[in-house]
């Protein structure tokens, strides 16, 4: 078997940020905590927490938190939640991804012109949780199909209505784009900004080029991941016919299933979460499938 690994690896910028503020968090007099996964990975959140990192659930928050560091997750967290952290004598330690950061300042920013925003991504991912308590009444859509109900139903309502929409960071551009162009049939006037990582795009511009070198494809990261599970959608997606190309998502090396094996090459890409000494095994443990 030949592997071929994708141009773009590793982690991305905000990931790795969390990372280093996590690592410096923990030099400090202990307890310290995060406020939920601080990344999307539980191979990279397992070694966190055998360093003494604790994961507070923020619906059971501590009455007092006791000057306790308390880092804030890259996905990020609302207002309100920022808020009761601090009014239990948290320290905060903000590793919020700063593309992230500026979705948020941005959503509050156009609610407060009285535009009606509409958020594309994930309902229940973190990052659009986040977003959305900086912007309450946003229209949180997941596809170009649910876009296009939810303006035709606004132009109903409103059809003056000023509009802008915002992306997740680790969105899809084409879906992004068809998401656009469906809001904007109602509302032509439509504010778009540019919320898609560039590194979310370069992962995913790397992985459509090596599809087209390869027989099949592993993605290396957590089902939790959003631009992971993205991942393995472009790859099944990049073959001609129904079909589809092979593809699957591994969390471990002891996952990797047997009938990869069978491929001659074997294309390798990670989520912006994965480590690299998870790739790493990962990409050994298919050279061992022969």
């Amino acid at each position: 078997m030949i592997v071929v690994r994708a141009k773009v690896l590793g982690f991305c910028m905000g990931v790795r940020r969390a990372m280093d503020m996590a690592d410096a968090a923990l030099l400090q007099t202990p307890p310290v905590y995060a406020v939920g996964s601080l990344i999307h990975n539980p191979q990279a959140m397992d070694g966190l927490k055998k360093r003494g990192l604790r994961i507070l659930d923020e619906r059971r928050l501590p009455e007092d938190l006791g000057v306790s560091p308390v880092i804030i997750r890259a996905h990020g967290i609302t207002p309100r939640l920022e808020e009761n952290l601090a009014n239990r004598r948290a320290v905060l330690v903000d590793a919020t991804c700063p593309k992230v950061k500026t979705s948020q300042i941005k959503a509050r920013s156009l609610c407060g012109e009285g535009r009606r925003v509409f958020l594309a991504g994930e309902r229940q991912h973190a990052e659009i949780i986040g977003i959305q308590g900086y912007a309450p009444d946003c229209i949180i859509v997941g596809t170009a199909a649910e876009a296009a109900a939810a303006a035709e139903e606004l132009f109903v309502e409103e059809p003056e209505a000023l509009t802008a929409l915002i992306g997740q960071t680790t969105g899809d551009t084409a879906e992004y784009k068809s998401i656009e162009e469906n809001i904007r049939a109602f509302f032509p006037e439509l504010m778009v900004l540019n919320t898609i990582c560039g590194a979310t795009e370069a992962r995913q511009d790397s992985l459509r080029k090596l599809c087209a070198q390869v027989d099949a494809v592993v993605v290396a990261g957590s089902r939790e991941s959003a631009n992971t599970r993205r991942l393995l959608a472009i790859a099944k997606a990049s073959a001609p016919g129904s079909g589809g190309k092979p593809a699957w998502l591994v969390e471990r090396a002891d996952e990797i299933p047997g009938e990869a094996g069978a491929y001659h090459t074997v294309g390798l890409c990670a989520g912006a979460s994965t480590p690299d000494g998870l790739i790493d095994a990962i990409e050994q443990g298919l050279l061992n499938l022969h």
